[in-house]
């Protein structure tokens, strides 16, 4: 019986101290950016959406998946210390796409306490004449 009680006793000590730390915690400078107007004849444009570890444990992103192959995001691979920045740069590629608006959505999967996020991009690509 004792060693019952001994063993609850420290069960509940182990999970009091674990869950005293906060996890990591994603916190973007912004989430959503918009490139205006730009012209079919240069069709790449680029932004990068920056963001910080707000947590008091140690952030990953595990994956940052564009809604279309036409979308490529590039993220900090390393882990991200609390207090620290890291980078999601994402490029947009108009090649052999029709001129006009678009809006694409980028989804962020970390370790964090918020375990998704979604980052999104548009703009209006004008026609070459």
């Amino acid at each position: 019986m004792k060693k019952l009680i001994l063993t609850m006793l420290m069960a509940v000590c182990g999970l009091t101290v674990t869950q005293a730390q906060k996890p990591a915690q994603i916190k973007f400078d912004k989430t959503t950016h918009n490139f205006g107007s730009f012209s079919e004849k240069d069709p790449k444009v680029t932004c990068t959406f920056t963001y910080t570890n707000i947590g008091e444990q140690v952030l990953v992103i595990n994956q940052a998946i564009a809604s279309c192959g036409c979308t490529v995001p590039e993220y900090t691979k390393e882990p991200v210390k609390p207090g620290e920045k890291g980078e999601i740069k994402v490029t947009y590629n108009g090649t052999g796409k029709f001129p006009g608006h678009f809006k694409k959505s980028i989804t962020v999967r970390t370790n964090g306490a918020v375990e998704m996020t979604r980052l999104y991009i548009e703009g209006d690509m004008t026609e070459a004449k």
